[in-house]
C-alpha cells in the first residue's frame, strides 16, 4: 500500500544536499514506513539553515514532495495561502495518482481548502489526523472552519483525547513521541530519580508568550530567597522571535536561566533525565503537546495547563500539577508546590506515570493506524 501525506512540516537541505524536516514528524513517518510500501510526504521546504530539531527520513520508501511555504496570522498571510491553492491542488492530485491512501494532517492553512477538496472530489481511501484542540471553545477561524468540516465529513479523524458527543468517525489517539528504547530508558532513569537536593525544571517548545514562557520566567522571578534557594536550574528549550525579551527578564534574576535553543532529541532527552519537573503553563491551541509525555517518560513530574485533553492524562495531586486558571499567580503557586513536595509522593507521582507512557510509543501508535487502515 502506498500513502500519501500532507503537513505543514518544515523541511530543510543540509550542505551535503540531505533532505531533514521537523524531527517528531519526520520520525513518525519512518515508523510508518513499516506498514506502507512506499509514502510520498507533500509538505513545505524552506531555503533557509535548518535547525537542530531537524531529522533526515531513515527509509528510501519515503519521497519528500516539495511545496512552498504558506500560512500565517495576518490577513496577508491568508490571502497568500488562498493564492497558492491551485499549485498545492496540483501537486496533490499528482501525488494522489499514485497512491492508495492519504493522511492530511490538520489544522493548517492550506487544510481550508484541501479538506473540501479531498472530501468532494476524491474517493481515495484516507484519514486526518487533528493535533490541534479538538473542544477549543473559542478557536482562530481557520481552526474552526477545518474543525467542522471534519466532523461533517465521512472519513475518519484521529484526534487527542475524548470529548462528550464525540461523533463515531473521530478516533482518540495519542500523539506518539517515544521508542521502544525511550521506554526502557524511561524505566531507568524514573527508578532511580529522586527530588533531594537542588529541584530542576524543564520547558521545550516554541519560545512565545502564549505558550507560557513569560508565565515561567516571571513566577520563578517572584519566588521569594528561600525557595529560589531550592532551584537548580531552569532548562528552557526551543526558539522564538521574543528571545532576546525572554533572556533580558531573566537575566537578574536569582534563578538560573538557560537557554538552550532548538536541540537534536538526544539532548532534549538528557535535559528531561536531569530535571525534575517539566512546566508549560500554555494558553495556545493544544491538543496534548508530546513534550509533555517525553517528560513523564523521564521522570520530569508535569505542571502544566488544564486545557483540552492535557487533563485527561495529568491528574492534579496524582501524577503532576494543573494550572487553571492559566496566570502567574497560579503558575507561582504550583511551582512552590513542587519545591516543597516530600520525597515520598514524589517518587509516587513518579510511578504514577509508567502506564500513561507507554500509549506514546511509536509502535502502539503504528498498531493502531494498522487497526484504522483496517476498518471499512
Amino acid at each position: 500500500m502506498k500513502l500519501a501525506i500532507i503537513s505543514h512540516t518544515e523541511h530543510y537541505k543540509l550542505a551535503n544536499g540531505t533532505i531533514v524536516g521537523w524531527g517528531p514528524t519526520i520520525t513518525e513517518i519512518n515508523f510508518l514506513a513499516q506498514i506502507f510500501d512506499e509514502i510520498y510526504h507533500i509538505a513545505m521546504f524552506h531555503d533557509v539553515e535548518a535547525p537542530e530539531s531537524s531529522m533526515p527520513y531513515t527509509s528510501d520508501k519515503i519521497k519528500f514532495v516539495p511545496i512552498k511555504p504558506s500560512g500565517g496570522h495576518s490577513v496577508l498571510d491568508k490571502i497568500k495561502v488562498a493564492l497558492t491553492a491551485p499549485k498545492v491542488i496540483k501537486t496533490v492530485n499528482s501525488v494522489l495518482k499514485k497512491t492508495d491512501c492519504f493522511q492530511l494532517r490538520a489544522p493548517t492553512g492550506i487544510g481550508v481548502f484541501l479538506i473540501p477538496y479531498l472530501t468532494i472530489f476524491s474517493k481515495k481511501k484516507g484519514w486526518y489526523k487533528y493535533a490541534g484542540n479538538w473542544n477549543q471553545q473559542s478557536p482562530p477561524l481557520g481552526y474552526a472552519l477545518q474543525r467542522f468540516m471534519l466532523k461533517h465529513q465521512n472519513r475518519k479523524v484521529t484526534i487527542n483525547g475524548s470529548w462528550q458527543n464525540q461523533k463515531t468517525h473521530c478516533l482518540s489517539f495519542e500523539n506518539p513521541c517515544l521508542t521502544e528504547n525511550d521506554l526502557e530508558d524511561g524505566v531507568r532513569v524514573r527508578n532511580a530519580k529522586n527530588n533531594n537536593g537542588s529541584i530542576n525544571f524543564c520547558y521545550a517548545g516554541r519560545l512565545e508568550r502564549e505558550k507560557g514562557v513569560e508565565r515561567i520566567i516571571k513566577a520563578f522571578n517572584n519566588l521569594d530567597e528561600e525557595m529560589s534557594s531550592k532551584v537548580g536550574t531552569v532548562h528552557l528549550v526551543g526558539n522564538g522571535t521574543e528571545i532576546e525579551y525572554f533572556k533580558n527578564l531573566g537575566e537578574k534574576s536569582r534563578i538560573d536561566f538557560v537557554f538552550h535553543g532548538f536541540l537534536p532529541t538526544d539532548r532534549l532527552f538528557q535535559i528531561y533525565e536531569s530535571s525534575h519537573f517539566f512546566i508549560m503553563p500554555t494558553t495556545a491551541s493544544e491538543g496534548f503537546p508530546k513534550v509533555i509525555a517525553e517528560a513523564m517518560n523521564f521522570g520530569c513530574l508535569p505542571i502544566v495547563s488544564n486545557i483540552s485533553s492535557i487533563g485527561q492524562y495529568v491528574t492534579d495531586g496524582k501524577n503532576g500539577f494543573l494550572i487553571s486558571p492559566v496566570n502567574e499567580g497560579n503558575v507561582l503557586k504550583a511551582i512552590t508546590q513542587a519545591l516543597t513536595m516530600p520525597s515520598q509522593d514524589y517518587n509516587q507521582f513518579v510511578t504514577e506515570n509508567d502506564n500513561i507512557v507507554r500509549k506514546f510509543s511509536y509502535t502502539y501508535y503504528v498498531e493502531r493506524i494498522k487497526m484504522l487502515l483496517s476498518e471499512k
